[in-house]
């Protein structure tokens, strides 16, 4: 058993552990759009691929110097088949983070039951949400609580339209996306990130975008169509609409949807536990995981805490929300760029 650095992870034994997208043609995109470095590695046995790790390297001004499995992603990146390889795997990582002086490494990856080894940190507070989907939407309906079931049914009648696509629809699909996370106080990518990822990633990526009766954006979305699974990678909705259920009413369409093209299974997207949106997909029945993201702290560095909860964003949260949408159209992909 050895390890090896690559150019490429193409395993198909171990791609659908790697990534729910494709690891080679993700890490690829993220380093083009923002010019980031990819590392990868495989263990090998006899040529018989036992584990695999991918990378990126990220430098920026604001969040500092760090290595990240699934940038700009819930999950992926990192598979194995025993812990030996596992280790491998981790020891090469934390010598490069040492090599290049990188603060910390991220690993995600959807294990939830494994301990990680000496000198790693399970850090859990992120959750992803699978729906089984069944042949009948009915079928799901029922295993819904009452009052979500109404809910459902008052957002069927506000008048709301949706509509699918891919790059006819990537302006509308960044107006929604952008203006909700700016009203979120959070940083989104550029439009061209939405372009080169729907040039990526064809006939497997699609948006959605939900307008209100008269026609007005009211929220939108970025959903991934792999293995028999629908993946959330982004899906939000305006202020204005969220009190008419919005919301419910574009997941269920992708769920009507995702049935009717003989899928099995929505993946909702990751989300920090006890957040608004952990308690608005824990109402959707799904089967709750527990992410694991464990991570390799330099000498004197802290678990990093880049999300909506910490305490020291609060601030820069408000005060975020109140910049005009063109200031917040240049400056917010500078920012998140650090967010992987």
């Amino acid at each position: 058993m050895k390890i090896q650095r690559l150019d490429s992870l193409s395993f198909p034994a171990l791609e659908n552990k790697l990534s729910y997208i494709g690891v080679d043609l993700w890490m690829d995109f993220i380093r083009d759009v923002y010019g980031y470095n990819v590392h990868r590695w495989a263990v090998l046995d006899g040529g018989r691929p036992l584990g695999a790790l991918s990378l990126l390297e990220v430098k920026h001004p604001i969040f500092g110097h760090y290595l990240a499995t699934a940038p700009f992603g819930s999950y992926g990146g990192f598979a194995y088949e025993n812990t030996a390889a596992r280790d491998m795997l981790l020891d090469e990582a934390r010598r490069l983070a040492e090599d290049v002086r990188a603060e910390h490494v991220s690993i995600r990856f959807e294990d939830d039951a494994s301990p990680p080894p000496d000198n790693w940190i399970q850090h859990p507070v992120y959750f992803t949400y699978l729906i089984d989907l069944p042949l009948d939407p009915d079928d799901l309906m029922k295993r819904f609580s009452s009052d979500h079931r109404n809910h459902i049914r008052k957002s069927l009648k506000k008048g709301f339209q949706i509509r699918f696509g891919r790059l006819d629809l990537l302006d509308d699909a960044y107006k929604a996306i952008a203006r909700s996370m700016h009203e979120l106080g959070s940083p989104y990518h550029s439009k061209n990130y939405l372009r080169k990822m729907a040039e990526r990633l064809g006939e497997t990526m699609e948006f959605a975008v939900l307008y209100d009766a008269r026609g007005k954006i009211a929220g939108g979305g970025v959903f991934i169509h792999q293995g028999g699974t629908v993946f959330n990678l982004h899906a939000n909705i305006l202020r204005f609409a969220r009190s008419s259920y919005a919301g419910e009413f574009l997941y269920w369409s992708v769920i009507e949807r995702g049935i009717q093209k003989g899928l099995k299974t929505f993946d909702l997207g990751r989300s920090l536990n006890g957040s608004g949106n952990d308690i608005f997909k824990s109402k959707w029945a799904p089967r709750k995981r527990q992410l694991a993201y464990w991570y390799w702290l330099a000498p004197g560095r802290e678990l990093p805490s880049l999300n909506q909860k910490s305490p020291k964003f609060q601030a820069l949260i408000a005060v975020w929300r109140r910049l005009p949408a063109f200031i917040v159209d240049i400056v917010g992909p500078y920012v998140i760029r650090g967010f992987a």
